[in-house]
């Protein structure tokens, strides 16, 4: 009886130290990865979506870059710049995301794998979106017939509607003002307009027609067109 009993006790300690140690190696496996090499352990890598100047201009070393989609987002010009393409007298606007169930926005993901750049690339981010109070991890699709995204996890700057936590969010307006204030703003980064117009050339060069945007650079011509004829 007492031989049964210390065979039972053995078999369920060992059962459970077999048990944690597999919880152990399947949690490292997923949050790290694996390796025929026991003392190697293979890093993830980042990833970061750029759906405004970052489809143009990343800023950071990079290992891979992907062009396609997130869903379930649309882009606006609701966030205010007071730091690149305007002024605290006189904001500009750029864009940020809003959630819109069934849509999709197109833009560019950045793949960084050596932790050196990972953290050179966070820093920079950090102060170059420092407007942007929110980070996201979302799904990424390069094929528009897929039910599968392509990478996981990707990380995305967005700029939120909350005032308390982004007091320069500036929110909606008709495409007239948003395009009056674009012409008049500049800042250190240069002139809001020239924000607008290379973000729609680099959306038209992956193929991308953006509606909100287009017609913000149409009508943007539309105003400097007026104001070269007055002027002359």
């Amino acid at each position: 009886m007492l031989s049964s009993f210390i065979c039972s006790l053995f078999f369920l300690t060992q059962f459970r130290l077999s048990f944690s140690l597999s919880q152990y190696c399947l949690t490292k496996f997923l949050c790290c990865g694996s390796s025929r090499n026991s003392n190697h352990i293979i890093k993830m890598a980042m990833w970061v979506f750029g759906y405004g100047s970052l489809i143009w201009k990343a800023g950071f070393n990079y290992d891979d870059r992907l062009v396609g989609f997130i869903k379930d987002y649309r882009r606006v010009f609701y966030q205010g710049s007071t730091d690149h393409r305007g002024t605290p007298e006189y904001p500009g606007r750029t864009v940020t995301l809003e959630p819109a169930p069934g849509e999709v926005c197109w833009g560019a993901a950045y793949k960084i794998s050596k932790e050196e750049d990972k953290e050179t690339a966070i820093t920079y981010l950090e102060v170059r979106e420092k407007q942007y109070d929110k980070k996201a991890y979302v799904d990424f699709f390069t094929d528009p017939l897929a039910t599968t995204p392509a990478i996981s996890g990707v990380m995305v700057y967005i700029a939120s509607p909350d005032k308390k936590l982004n007091p320069n969010y500036l929110g909606p307006a008709s495409i007239e003002d948003i395009a009056k204030q674009i012409v008049r703003a500049e800042g250190p980064s240069g002139p809001n307009r020239e924000y607008l117009f290379q973000l729609e050339k680099a959306l038209l060069q992956i193929g991308c027609k953006d509606k909100h945007l287009m017609d913000l650079a149409n009508e943007a011509r539309r105003i400097l067109s007026e104001s070269e004829h007055t002027a002359s």
